[in-house]
């Protein structure tokens, strides 16, 4: 059943192009369906290369007068953007719980996540410093500042709809970069509502572009992305082999990138951790949006000292969890985006299982409940030579291991091409600094399994991508650096 929206104009079923919401010639559509559900939403065009292209140029144009724009503009329609996204909360989750199937309360606070930074990088955008730097030669002087970098392509995927548009917009936004968001063919809906209250915060027309592209007409827009001359740098989140391929496609025309991809990330519990905290907050980062986001635990490292108490514990936990439609009252978490995410985690709990991994707590489909709908497994005895091991999940599976030493455990934890997040549970002051120092991940979170905010500097290492997203870094990822030289100044 779809949600009453206080304010219906949240609701767009048109790309959004230079200030107006755009009548596609496509004689293409596709479909949103409600996973929980099955329902279609709505059906949308599906955009073709060619107004893909045009909307490339009127980013491309926008960028010549938004550039030279003030940063306290910048700034109050920023804020001006946050203040929306907040009085229009609720609405904002009903659209994401639509489309996407997660619980209302995560939602909700995708919202608030994803509206902290507009408020972030309302503040940060009159603190784009450079320096004064003194060269060999005491006549001349340097002068650096930073320029916006250019049209900028968002490239954003199904697991925070909102958020992740959110993330990427606000710093390009700050600097004054024009922004053109392709959102993911399965939830397009809250990258429109964006677009509706950009709109209405004072921003420029065409400073934000929503294109409308169905899943399999994707590849054909990134590609369009990837080698337009106009656009100059390109953010993503999503898969690694997919980040590769748009790497590839952008070095014709070497454009900036910001690259946030897969993860294989661990938590490891010692033996002297806080032993409630610890299974609190494992649970936190496992099993948000059932896990399907990229920080989420994939690989669960306990000392042998407590692995029969923490499972125990684990376990319990997960048993409380109530699985239904995310609009339901009391609802923890919902149903899964599609049935390939379904069918990813019984291909790793059937590996596991084959290999000597133990059923703690069974789960499975909930066809009651409907297609998309899966009940979390937690597996124990899990070996390194499962699939679980060495590929991200991404669904509600819980696969832990036993480890004894920290010796052990730091050279399991960084035997993966990955390294986006890390999770380390300790009281114990000198295995924390020394852990998190020696872990190959970009963002380690000590004692707690919630650690997004937009101060962090939020992004990894090694195949996991490079850029980071929020914090005083933020901005970096879309400016250059611009040297004058002052010559002679004493005459």
């Amino acid at each position: 059943m779809a949600p009453q929206l206080k304010n219906p104009h949240l609701f767009q079923s048109k790309p959004f192009i230079n200030g107006q919401w755009y009548d596609s010639k496509s004689t293409k559509t596709f479909k949103v369906y409600d996973p929980a559900t099955e329902e279609v939403i709505v059906e949308l065009p599906d955009q073709t290369p060619e107004e893909i292209a045009e909307a490339i140029k009127i980013t491309s144009n926008a960028f010549e007068t938004y550039k030279k724009t003030s940063a306290h503009d910048r700034s109050r329609w920023l804020r001006n953007l946050y203040n929306l996204m907040m009085e229009n909360l609720d609405d904002l989750a009903a659209i994401i719980t639509w489309e996407n199937g997660k619980c209302l309360t995560d939602a909700i606070g995708e919202v608030k996540y994803g509206a902290s930074y507009f408020e972030w990088f309302a503040e940060e955008a009159k603190r784009n410093y450079g320096h004064t730097i003194q060269p060999a030669n005491p006549n001349n002087k340097i002068v650096t500042y930073k320029q916006p970098v250019g049209p900028v392509g968002l490239l954003c995927p199904f697991n925070f709809p909102s958020a992740m548009g959110a993330r990427k917009a606000a710093p390009a936004f700050a600097v004054g970069c024009t922004c053109i968001l392709k959102p993911d063919g399965q939830t397009p809906l809250s990258s429109l509502a964006l677009a509706y209250l950009a709109d209405q915060a004072g921003f420029p027309k065409g400073v934000f572009n929503v294109v409308l592209v169905s899943v399999e007409s994707t590849p054909a827009c990134g590609l369009e992305f990837c080698e337009s001359p106009l656009i100059k740098k390109i953010s993503f989140t999503g898969s690694t082999p997919v980040g590769k391929l748009l790497y590839k496609q952008s070095s014709l025309t070497l454009k900036k990138m910001s690259m946030e991809l897969g993860g294989n990330a661990p938590i490891i519990v010692f033996d002297d951790a806080d032993l409630e905290l610890a299974v609190e907050q494992s649970i936190a980062s496992k099993f948000r949006s059932l896990g399907q986001t990229c920080v989420c635990a994939n690989r669960l490292y306990v000392q042998s000292g407590v692995y029969d108490k923490f499972i125990s514990m684990f376990a319990d936990k997960v048993r409380q969890f109530k699985i239904g439609n995310g609009f339901d009252e009391g609802v923890t978490h919902g149903c899964l985006i599609n049935t390939k995410a379904m069918r990813k985690v019984e291909e790793h709990v059937e590996d596991a299982l084959s290999k000597g991994a133990l059923i703690v707590v069974e789960g499975g489909e909930l066809p009651k409940l409907g297609k998309h709908f899966y009940a979390p497994y937690v597996l124990k005895d899990i070996t390194n030579d499962m699939k679980v091991h060495n590929e991200e999940t991404f669904g509600p599976l819980a696969a832990i291991f036993k480890f004894e030493t920290k010796e052990e455990v730091l050279k399991e934890c960084n035997a993966t091409p990955y390294g986006l997040a890390a999770y380390v549970f300790s009281e114990n002051l000198n295995t924390v600094y020394t852990v998190s120092e020696d872990l190959e991940a970009g963002m380690v979170s000590v004692n707690t399994g919630l650690f997004t905010d937009a101060a962090l500097p939020f992004g990894g290492v090694k195949e996991s991508g490079f850029g980071r997203e929020g914090s005083l870094y933020g901005m970096d990822d879309y400016t250059v650096v611009k040297s004058m030289v002052l010559g002679n100044v004493y005459r």
